[in-house]
């Protein structure tokens, strides 16, 4: 391994730190922003192994983070900011085998287009009023970029999605389901 791909997935993998202890914050706002640190180092380390819609959609997450956790500021309750959103996702997705060299086979439009679905799922959870939505969201989330990490061999996000699918599961048994049963 070069020495900038070792620096490639160490980004990754401390975007993956701070991925993993997000889902473990009781304050939705909390989780938001220390989700906006994570898309951002995840958006380097995707743009420097050459995932570039995952690089877009971190970006893209990234503001998004900055929007939702500033909810009153945006008036985020407004669906043209979802819209908005899901239009710069597939647009990113076309980005990929237009501006960018990926070749449009089935295989590569199924891969790019699961770590939108995720992405919608997630944003789906930041426009819900509690961490609980955000959490149950992850279990779609975290699977559809899993695939996508694997495929493009991002080391930081494979580790991430494992242990974000771990944290969130422990995060609905400590925080929900325990919780309801009070």
């Amino acid at each position: 391994m070069t020495t900038y791909e070792i620096i490639a997935q160490s980004i990754g993998i401390v975007a993956m730190t701070i991925n993993i202890f997000s889902f473990q914050q009781k304050e939705q706002r909390k989780l938001i922003i220390m989700q906006f640190f994570g898309a951002s180092l995840f958006a380097v380390n995707m743009f420097m192994i050459g995932a570039a819609v995952g690089g877009f959609l971190n970006l893209i997450g990234a503001f998004r983070a900055i929007v939702y956790a500033n909810k009153q500021k945006f008036h985020t309750e407004s669906k043209l900011w979802f819209i908005g959103f899901c239009a710069t996702y597939l647009l990113s997705y076309i980005l990929t085998f237009t501006v960018f060299p990926k070749e449009p086979t089935a295989l590569n439009l199924t891969v790019e287009f699961l770590p939108i679905v995720g992405m919608v799922a997630s944003h789906i959870g930041f426009i819900s009023p509690s961490a609980k939505t955000v959490r149950k969201l992850g279990l779609i989330s975290s699977p559809s970029w899993m695939i996508y990490n694997i495929v493009n061999m991002a080391i930081g996000g494979i580790i991430c999605e494992i242990f974000c699918f771990i944290s969130i599961i422990i995060g609905i048994i400590r925080l929900d389901i325990r919780k309801e049963q009070k």
